[in-house]
């Protein structure tokens, strides 16, 4: 992928683009509802008031029924109707006469016997013995055309009526609601442009956040080259320094300060190899390429030969470790042999590091299905807040007691990622100046399930 394509300048800029498409969006979608919902309520007053035009028509029908032979009763009915119905516009009765429709009653009676031609809504009307409709508009005001036939009691077309029914006030109340409608949208838009300004950060922090990631993902390339890098030339030398201390007295090293030079060498080659290891294993787990061989195995002589190993430091300072399971027990898991004697290594080797006198005791026993493997400690403890950063990265405890003590602070987060990697848990529980347990807990596998 190109590095300055379309989809990269997506991808980096994601939440700005997101940003805008909402000021865009949201403001668009305001006023498209807007407008439908006014087309919508227009439509529905114009339909209600052709059906109002029509009813008022049907009206008339009715009130002039027995009249319609009668030009005279049917101009004094539409004066009575001029008085009592002001929105009504226009009303005026035609006789058909050769075709044509003469003109017999009108609210202006100064057009009484004109003839109005033939107009197509008429004939059609006529022909069809059916009202019909037609919207118009005059000085800026629409009105409803509806002509319709006027029948007798035996159902034959006397007359045709035509009158007209104004939409003014509908268009009033149809022009306060979009009125009120555009003023909401125009405060809805206002208020979505301040609350952007009053976060214009946002922006900002999101080109941050991207830049951070970018940071990050070199970071953790970073770690991992140079982890190799040094890897190799740090192996190089933790083996020679280690060979020489051995073969001191054929390399005729009498020089005991020489000696412990060289035991200083390997100390100190010791502690970056496993700060290197340490920041490998980071890497691997956070970009998600820690390998696990997963396999079915029993667990016992893995901690057996793990407490072994160890027994020499323990030795050193004093201390008694001890490794103790349970009688007839078959502890067999599925989990990585190297990764579990990995975590092993480090919460046996944190117990003695931080055990001055007494002991570290091992032990391991079927819970419920479950492998249950305890680190009982004699150690300085620690406090009830330290427990909670315990499995954090970098953490480390701090006091009087630790400051002696060599450490990354990595161990133990590595260990918990581990664990839950193989499906266990970890849990700690420890009194300042009494001591510490951590619990491993892993489901048994399935043959080893009774």
């Amino acid at each position: 992928m190109a590095k300055n394509s379309p989809i990269k300048f997506f991808q980096d800029n994601k939440q700005v683009i997101y940003s805008i498409v909402l000021l865009v969006a949201i403001p668009g979608i305001i006023i498209v509802n807007a407008i439908y919902f006014s087309q919508s309520i227009k439509r529905v007053l114009n339909q209600s008031l052709q059906e109002r035009a029509v009813l008022i028509g049907e009206a008339i029908n009715a009130g002039l029924i027995e009249k319609l032979d009668s030009p005279e009763q049917i101009q004094t009915f539409v004066d009575y109707w001029k008085m009592n119905n002001v929105d009504t516009r226009s009303l005026d009765i035609f006789y058909r006469e050769n075709d044509e429709y003469k003109l017999i009653a009108s609210f202006d009676k100064e057009k009484v016997g004109i003839s109005a031609g033939s107009p197509a809504l008429y004939a059609i009307a006529w022909a069809n013995k059916w009202p019909a409709a037609q919207k118009i508009s005059k000085d800026n005001t629409n009105y409803w055309l509806v002509v319709m036939p006027l029948k007798n009691l035996q159902g034959e077309s006397k007359a045709l009526l035509s009158t007209t029914v104004s939409a003014e006030m509908i268009d009033a109340v149809l022009s306060d609601a979009l009125t009120w409608s555009y003023f909401i949208l125009i405060v809805s838009i206002l208020f979505i442009v301040l609350l952007l300004f009053a976060n214009s950060r946002l922006f900002e922090y999101s080109i941050l956040y991207n830049k951070i990631k970018e940071v990050d993902v070199m970071k953790d390339e970073f770690i991992s080259m140079a982890s190799h890098e040094l890897r190799t030339p740090v192996t190089v030398i933790r083996g020679y320094a280690a060979m020489m201390l051995e073969d001191s007295e054929r390399l005729e090293v009498k020089n005991q300060e020489a000696k412990e030079y060289l035991g200083i060498i390997n100390i100190s080659t010791e502690r970056l190899s496993t700060l290197i290891d340490d920041l490998l294993d980071v890497s691997r787990i956070e970009q998600g390429r820690l390998k696990m061989s997963i396999e079915t195995m029993g667990v016992g002589q893995i901690i057996e030969d793990t407490v072994k190993e160890l027994k020499i430091q323990a030795d050193t300072k004093g201390l008694v470790l001890a490794y103790a399971a349970e009688p007839d027990t078959n502890l067999t898991i599925k989990a990585d042999k190297d990764r579990l004697k990995q975590v092993l290594i480090n919460l046996i080797g944190n117990s003695i590091k931080y055990t001055p006198t007494g002991s570290i005791e091992v032990k391991a026993k079927n819970k419920d299905n479950n492998l249950v493997i305890t680190i009982k400690d004699t150690g300085i403890g620690m406090t009830a807040k330290e427990r909670e950063h315990l499995f954090e990265k970098f953490y480390r405890v701090k006091n009087k007691k630790t400051t002696e003590i060599s450490g990354t602070g990595l161990g133990l987060w590595i260990t918990k990622q581990i664990v839950e990697l193989m499906s266990g848990t970890i849990s700690v529980d420890s009194i300042e100046n009494v001591g510490t347990q951590i619990t491993l807990e892993f489901p048994l596998a399935e043959e080893a399930k009774k």
